[in-house]
């Protein structure tokens, strides 16, 4: 999978060194792919066959005693190819050349397929949605399911002249509506992440981009965990505030923060670990950082903080004070001046603490990265305070930098350092829950708010990356959880909530579904599919482990699986809260 077959024909009189470079892997050293003796005599080519990736534009480099050439081409899955090295004319000059001798498949059509069935029962449901809410159809219903019931009444016992017997009317008339409104954008909002997310974690169908990007860079795979952590900021600022006004004290919310927290991260620790990949967990290698765990930390220092400004009535602030636009800010500055002070301490350490035998403030993926002068750098200080607090055994033993920059020390994307900023997103999901609070009905303001935003973010992204990959001055990696990185998925979280908030909560075109039932019980579906991911209907023995199509069809499968316990769950109302 992701491979094809190259053939390398040499028809110089002296050796030949292959390597290889993908072209997104950034200040890279060649890695060598073979050596081909010289022919054996004119017209006689020497030759050798190699099996080359084809995720990624590549740059190959073929070195003799005489002179070297580099062939920049992109291979596709499943072809074959040759390179042919000769001498033209002027025995002087080398030329290399790539010919398709086997046409490679479109690996991407099964993507396509899916895209268009998925697309198309989406519209399918819509149309079927509109038919039936329209008044002509409902009558219908209505006709048919009365008579049915009548008929149903007087063939049993309940229609006796002793009984009560509740109108069929009574049963379709609207509930009455609730005090506090549950948005269903947010649930959507945060199901869609986690569809994604366990999408992805199955294996999207072994394509490239839904796995995670190997150092700087975003990829599908890089988007959702930080929207999951968004939307659970956004979640803790109603939540407290519901509870606030409910009479709850700050101190037994507190608790309950705490004991969440805890909760969080034991499952994270001892029930969703990859270590039981390896076998029964043992202290000596078990992996503490984790998605859960990051979550914990996370929601308990953001939910700490709007615990210490929250306001539990906020219909008693006054409108027409000089600060009033900026009162979703400026009412809680306190909380704002201890994630500034954390993020502080997060430059400080990225930038300032002394790494042994690595340059001071290094963002790189050490390995062949970098020209190869880092090789035990991956991380810099992120690295370095794993390893102290953690211990090298205890984070993560095959990080993503392995797939193209061949890194070679251990190194955990859900690491120390990283965590404050995965505070700062939550907070900045905290900041929605805000706006939502502070502008309550008034859609038009809550979305020019989100937009805001948004394009602040936005700029600020721009500014620390200058909007390239790898050249900025804190480059968009998450892998080390960087400013940049949380800067722009927020300001994607703000734009993506307003498309949702919109179609969903204002304008009621879409009911979120299916995302909004796996939204409503998030941690079960999380760890759930963790869980039991190796066993069917979640995954099973292929024909082919190599197509894309069956691993594609097994990961949509698996997803689907998901949304549906969540629907059942959902409408037995059965909701696992922690």
């Amino acid at each position: 999978m992701d491979e094809a077959i190259l053939t390398v024909n040499n028809e110089l009189d002296t050796e030949v060194v292959v390597s290889w470079v993908s072209e997104r892997c950034f200040q890279c050293l060649f890695q060598q792919l073979g050596v081909l003796p010289a022919g054996p005599g004119p017209g006689r080519p020497s030759s050798a066959s190699f099996a080359v990736s084809t995720q990624h534009e590549m740059t190959l480099q073929l070195n003799s005693t005489k002179e070297s050439c580099t062939v920049p081409f992109h291979f596709g899955e499943q072809g074959n190819y040759s390179l042919w090295v000769k001498n033209l004319n002027n025995s002087s000059v080398v030329n290399c050349s790539v010919v398709t001798d086997a046409e490679p498949v479109n690996s991407y059509i099964p993507i396509l397929v899916a895209f268009l069935i998925l697309a198309g029962l989406a519209i399918v449901s819509a149309i079927g949605t509109k038919i039936f809410g329209l008044d002509v159809v409902k009558g219908f219903l209505f006709r048919i399911s009365g008579s049915m019931e009548t008929e149903r009444l007087i063939n049993s016992e309940l229609g006796s002249p002793g009984r009560t017997v509740s109108l069929v009317a009574d049963n379709i008339l609207p509930p009455a509506p609730s005090p506090s409104k549950r948005l269903r954008s947010l649930d959507t909002f945060r199901g869609l992440s986690l569809v994604i997310m366990v999408f992805v974690n199955y294996g999207g169908g072994r394509y490239w981009f839904f796995r995670h990007e190997s150092w700087n860079g975003l990829t599908v795979a890089d988007l959702v965990f930080p929207w999951f952590v968004f939307i659970m900021g956004t979640s803790i600022a109603l939540s407290i505030n519901s509870l606030l006004r409910a009479g709850s004290t700050r101190r037994s919310l507190l608790r309950k923060v705490v004991r969440r927290s805890v909760q969080l991260f034991v499952i994270g620790v001892f029930v969703v670990n990859p270590n039981y990949c390896q076998g029964p967990l043992s202290w000596d290698n078990l992996r503490i950082p984790g998605v859960l765990q990051r979550l914990a930390w996370s929601y308990l220092a953001v939910a700490c903080l709007d615990l210490l400004v929250a306001r539990g009535h906020l219909d008693i602030l006054p409108a027409e004070a000089w600060w009033s636009p900026g009162v979703d800010i400026l009412l809680y500055w306190p909380a704002w001046l201890c994630v500034l002070l954390l993020e502080t301490v997060w430059l400080c350490l990225t930038f300032l603490l002394p790494v042994p035998d690595c340059p001071t403030g290094y963002l790189g993926p050490g390995g062949i990265g970098d020209m190869g002068l880092y090789g035990n750098c991956t991380g810099g200080a992120a690295a370095l305070i794993d390893r102290w607090l953690l211990g090298e055994s205890h984070v993560y033993q095959t990080p993503s930098s392995r797939v193209i920059y061949a890194t070679r020390v251990p190194y955990d994307p859900e690491g120390v350092l990283g965590s404050i900023n995965s505070i700062l997103m939550a907070f900045l999901g905290l900041q929605a829950g805000k706006i939502i609070l502070h502008y309550r009905d008034l859609h038009k303001c809550i979305m020019s708010r989100f937009l805001t935003w948004g394009l602040l973010l936005g700029v600020i992204s721009a500014i620390l990356t200058k909007c390239s990959t790898d050249h900025g001055l804190i480059p968009v990696n998450k892998n080390l959880w960087s400013l940049s990185y949380v800067t722009t998925l927020a300001c994607f979280a703000y734009v993506l909530l307003v498309l949702v908030y919109y179609a969903v909560d204002v304008k009621g075109w879409w009911s979120g579904a299916p995302f909004y039932y796996p939204g409503m019980n998030s941690i079960l579906v999380y760890v759930g599919h963790e869980v039991f991911k190796d066993y069917f209907p979640f995954r099973w023995r292929m024909a082919n482990s190599q197509s894309h199509a069956e691993h594609l069809a097994q990961n949509l499968v698996a997803t689907s699986c998901w949304i549906l316990i969540s629907y059942v769950l959902y409408r037995k109302k059965i909701f696992w809260k922690i």
